[in-house]
Parts: C-alpha cells; sequence; structure tokens
C-alpha cells in the first residue's frame, strides 16, 4: 500500500515510517497539513496516518478536506491524538477519520490499523470495479455493444453544456436500416440480430475517432459527431451508407432481385452561431430521417439551413 504520514513532529514521523516501510510498505511524509493535502493528489495514498494537531491545517480539518473531494478510490486515515480523549477521538471520527492512535506511536499498534487499512481498502476498491462494470453494463447495448440511450442522455447533456459554454459545434445523425420488419419476416430474428450487429460495426469501423454511435432502439442507430458541420457529417454518413451497401448483404424482399442491406439517416446540426437545446437537433434529425425514407430509402437526408422541414437528400451511387 501507498501510506501518507503527516506530523509536524520529526521524531514521530521517523517512528511512523519505520514502521509502515518494516510492514513493506511505500512511504511518504509530510510536516504539516497544508503539504499532506498537496501529496493527496499527487501520491494518491491509500492511507494516511496523521497528527491531530499541525500548525495551520490540522488533522481535523485535513480529514474533511479528503471527504469533501471528490476523489478516486478511498483513502483510510487513521487520526493520531495526543491523550486518549473520548471527545478527540469522537471529534476526529466525525470528520472523517476510519481509526485512531495515541502518541507517543506504538509501532505494534500502527501495524495492526495498516493490516486493518488493507482489508478496507481492498475492499472499496472491489466496490468501485463492481460499480464501474454495473454503470457500463446499465448504459450498453447487450446485443451490438454499442452505448444506448440511458449511456445517450448523459452524453447530450455533455455537449449541450459545451455548446452554451464554449459555442461547440455538433451533429446528429438518426440512421434506421431499411425494410428491416421484412428482412427479419424473411430470414428470422437470428439473421435479424446478426444485420443488427453487422451495422452497428459499420458504423463503428468508419465513424472518426471522436463520433459516437449508439443503438437508439429496435433497428435504430444513432451518430453524435462533435465538432462537425452539416458538410463535412453528410460526408461521414454517406461513406457509413457506402460502406454497409459493398457489404452486399442480400435482402430480396427490400426491393426486389439483388436488393441489399441499407440503411435511411436523417441529419442535423447545432451550429456554433445558432446553438439550440439537444432534443432540438435529435427531433430535427428524426424529422430529416423521415423525409430520407420518403425520399427512397437508402439516402441521408440533411436538414436546411434555418432549422425549417425542408431536407436536402445525399443519395447514394445510381
Amino acid at each position: 500500500m501507498r501510506v501518507l504520514i503527516a506530523d509536524d513532529d520529526l521524531g514521530s514521523r521517523l517512528v511512523a515510517t519505520a514502521a509502515v516501510q518494516a510492514q513493506g510498505h511505500e512511504c511518504r511524509t509530510a510536516p504539516d497539513g497544508e503539504e499532506a493535502w498537496r501529496l493527496m493528489s499527487q501520491f494518491r495514498p491509500d492511507v494516511l496516518v496523521t497528527d491531530r494537531n499541525m500548525p495551520g491545517l490540522d488533522g481535523l480539518d485535513l480529514c474533511r478536506r479528503i471527504r469533501a473531494s471528490d476523489q478516486d478510490g478511498y483513502t483510510y486515515i487513521v487520526l493520531l491524538t495526543a491523550l486518549d480523549d473520548p471527545d478527540e477521538v469522537i471529534a476526529g471520527m466525525e470528520a472523517g477519520a476510519d481509526d485512531y492512535l495515541t502518541k507517543p506511536l506504538d509501532p505494534f499498534a500502527l501495524h495492526t490499523r495498516l493490516l486493518a487499512a488493507t482489508r478496507v481498502t481492498e475492499l472499496h476498491a472491489e466496490l468501485a470495479r463492481a460499480r464501474t462494470a454495473l454503470l457500463a453494463q446499465a448504459n450498453t447495448d447487450p446485443l451490438t455493444g454499442l452505448r444506448n440511450r440511458h449511456g445517450l442522455v448523459a452524453d447530450l447533456a455533455q455537449l449541450d453544456h459545451l455548446s452554451l459554454r464554449y459555442g461547440r459545434s455538433y451533429c446528429i445523425a438518426m440512421c434506421d436500416i431499411d425494410a428491416f420488419k421484412a428482412y427479419n419476416d424473411a430470414y428470422g430474428h437470428p439473421a435479424g440480430d446478426q444485420a443488427l450487429r453487422t451495422v452497428a460495426a459499420v458504423f463503428s469501423e468508419v465513424a472518426r475517432q471522436g463520433d459516437r454511435v449508439y443503438r437508439y432502439g429496435g433497428e435504430e442507430f444513432l451518430v453524435l459527431l462533435p465538432e462537425q458541420d452539416l458538410a463535412g457529417a453528410a460526408v461521414a454518413l454517406e461513406r457509413m451508407r457506402a460502406h454497409l451497401t459493398a457489404l452486399a448483404i442480400a435482402h430480396p424482399a427490400g426491393g426486389g432481385p439483388g436488393a441489399v442491406l441499407t440503411f435511411s439517416a436523417g441529419l442535423a446540426a447545432c451550429s456554433a452561431s445558432q446553438r439550440v437545446p439537444s432534443r432540438e437537433v435529435l427531433a430535427e434529425a428524426d424529422r430529416a430521417l423521415y423525409e430520407a425514407k420518403r425520399g427512397g430509402r437508402d439516402r441521408v437526408a440533411v436538414a436546411a439551413a434555418g432549422r425549417v422541414a425542408a431536407v436536402a437528400a445525399v443519395p447514394g451511387p445510381a
């Protein structure tokens, strides 16, 4: 473990350092609370052993500052007190300490605290990993491995913030596999699931590094294109459309002999000069998708400037 010792008394620091290193732990020291606070972000200790009384930032305030911070992981805090005073102990625990020791420091007593700290910090690390895995699972579509609508909500909120604060532009593309119900009816749901995975792979492969792809629901996908204008985004969507068409996945129910699996897309933008909430951009992209479907499918429809219903189609090659 990484252990940080904070004590303004040199003798106490030396005793604590020797005890910590004797157990094979990595150790750093600080002569006061301010230095300890600075080392918290640099050293990232698993355990802090801090004196109660220090000049400037004392042990109690250091505990409170650590617990109030948005730090990664959990730091187990052992508070050193000069007297075995119940009021001092309670004050330390209420400030955020996990345990306490009295001065002069007993190396054996510190040894026992570090053993307990090892178990507690390992448990917190395991819980953090579990929370991360659950969050990833909640934001991921199990069929395609793409982020789902739950993850999209958080990402759109971030885009709204960046757009409002920094004037960032972005585009949203709503995409829908053409005649997918007919494909499912013709080949069965297992084949339909494989088609969804294939389309997801095409989007992920062709998208730029900064773009984000989501399964929006059913046979619908959504692509976020940060820092992109409509012209550039239309080119990106056309590459995706052409890539899927080139795979030549047979879809006889989609338009007669020789028909292949395709998708249509509706594209809308939030520009730096005309910022609107993401929900409006999303609605506009959805309307553009409707126009792409009505215009013959297998095409990208781009919402026109001025946020009107008219669209300009970017059809595939003849």
